[in-house]
């Protein structure tokens, strides 16, 4: 009980600038949370389908993978049904690599979505705590210029105490956040090489079955 006392002490004490740099941490967490959901999801539907969808490929059933990725929204059912749309009326490798890299273009801007504002919140709430610091600061030296001179000291190293106070409380939000924010940079970083192995495995079959066509 006397840590939660400890703890509303620090935040009253340190002035109206604690509570913006909680808004901006509640706001950053909500971001962090909403964000590794989407892609926990993305990255469990994924590893399904293509558990479901590469002994199709290995096996030459593109008429049966093409239809399973057409009837899945997953992310890597959108890339590969792009290629498989094009497997068999397309010759060249490298049409059907354009196209699904048009496809990537167009999915990984998704997932990075909205990551970016955790680490802004970060900064925003470091630099929130040292303004209040500064405006603290101000105050206390105004405050001890026309106090006694045998009060000044305490005066004043109990006022810069308190105007810490908000740099403390920045710093306390700014590092989690920060944290979480390279979390899911990372997480995002592993879906799109995934979906850039599944994609060149995709073609790596559809290229070794062109060749075997062309040579009978």
């Amino acid at each position: 009980m006397d840590f939660f006392y400890s703890i509303a002490g620090f935040f009253s004490s340190g002035g109206l600038f604690m509570y913006p740099i909680l808004l901006v941490f509640a706001v950053g967490v909500g971001i962090a949370v909403e964000r590794y959901v989407t892609l926990s999801m993305v990255t469990n539907k994924n590893q399904l389908v293509w558990e479901k969808v590469q002994p199709l490929l290995s096996s030459g059933e593109f008429d049966e993978a093409r239809k399973m990725t057409n009837e899945d929204e997953s992310t890597i059912s959108q890339v590969l049904n792009m290629g498989l749309s094009l497997q068999g009326a397309v010759r060249r490798r490298e049409d059907i690599e354009i196209a699904m890299e048009e496809s990537m273009m167009e999915i990984v801007p998704r997932l990075e979505k909205r990551t970016p504002y955790v680490a802004l919140a970060s900064s925003i709430a470091t630099l929130l705590g040292l303004l209040g610091t500064i405006m603290g600061l101000i105050q206390a030296f105004t405050a001890v210029a026309n106090a006694n001179p045998a009060e000044k000291a305490d005066l004043l190293s109990a006022s810069i105490s308190v105007a810490m106070n908000t740099t403390a409380f920045g710093l306390m939000v700014a590092i989690p956040l920060l944290i979480v924010h390279a979390i899911l940079t990372s997480k995002t970083g592993d879906i799109v090489d995934s979906l850039e192995m599944a994609t060149v495995k995709a073609l790596n079959v559809f290229s070794r079955r062109a060749k075997r066509v062309q040579e009978a």
